[in-house]
């Protein structure tokens, strides 16, 4: 007997089935958010988001012209958020537990992307994505600190009007500022000192 040193062939693969309209867009709009926070805006190419959603160069290029209008849809569609308001019966634990949700959402597939646009666009392509970052990251995050300070005031432990902007504004601006300029992760120590040696005092009655 005669016995074939060939294998037999394996059998065919399924094939996997085409995406097309809002499957396949949301496939490629998680793939530029992926590539922004593993390769950074710098690194990212349409090849490359092609590449990672598994689908061929024109598709992306139909619905996005540029990488730009690319990035400017992706972040769109993945910012960072912190869903809930802590509400601890103190002024000094809601704005921590706060910020540490912050921070978390910072590490997130989102908020590394939206980091390596902070960080990496130049001045013009920055400014293009200011607003977005500007209504959907930084806004959100005035709104629940505010929200945080009047029930504090409503408890008597915070002054009258520290929910104004500019006291709401200090701990988004803080934490963008040294993530952007020092490069700082904020450690919880970090961010347990701002609130003891900034927010604190600065929200104390008798204060103004």
């Amino acid at each position: 007997m005669v016995t074939s040193r060939w294998s037999a062939p394996a059998p065919a693969q399924p094939a996997s089935p085409r995406r097309r309209g809002a499957v396949l867009e949301r496939a490629i709009l998680d793939a530029a958010l992926e590539q922004l926070g593993t390769v950074g805006w710098n690194g990212l190419t349409m090849e490359g988001v092609a590449a990672g959603a598994q689908t061929g160069k024109a598709a992306v290029y139909r619905r996005w012209p540029s990488k730009e209008d690319l990035v400017a849809d992706a972040l769109r569609a993945g910012l960072p958020q912190v869903d809930d308001v802590p509400d601890n019966g103190s002024i000094r634990e809601d704005l921590l537990q706060l910020c540490l949700r912050m921070r978390e959402a910072w590490f997130t597939r989102a908020g590394f992307a939206v980091r390596s646009v902070l960080h990496e666009c130049d001045t013009v392509t920055a400014e293009r994505f200011h607003g977005l970052i500007f209504d959907g990251v930084v806004q959100p995050s005035i709104r629940q600190i505010r929200e945080v300070v009047i029930r504090g005031t409503e408890r008597g432990e915070v002054r009258s009007g520290a929910e104004s902007d500019f006291v709401c504004e200090v701990i988004p601006a803080m934490m963008m500022y040294r993530s952007k300029v020092y490069g700082s992760e904020w450690p919880a120590d970090d961010i347990v000192e701002m609130i003891d040696e900034l927010m604190v005092p600065l929200l104390r009655p008798g204060t103004g």
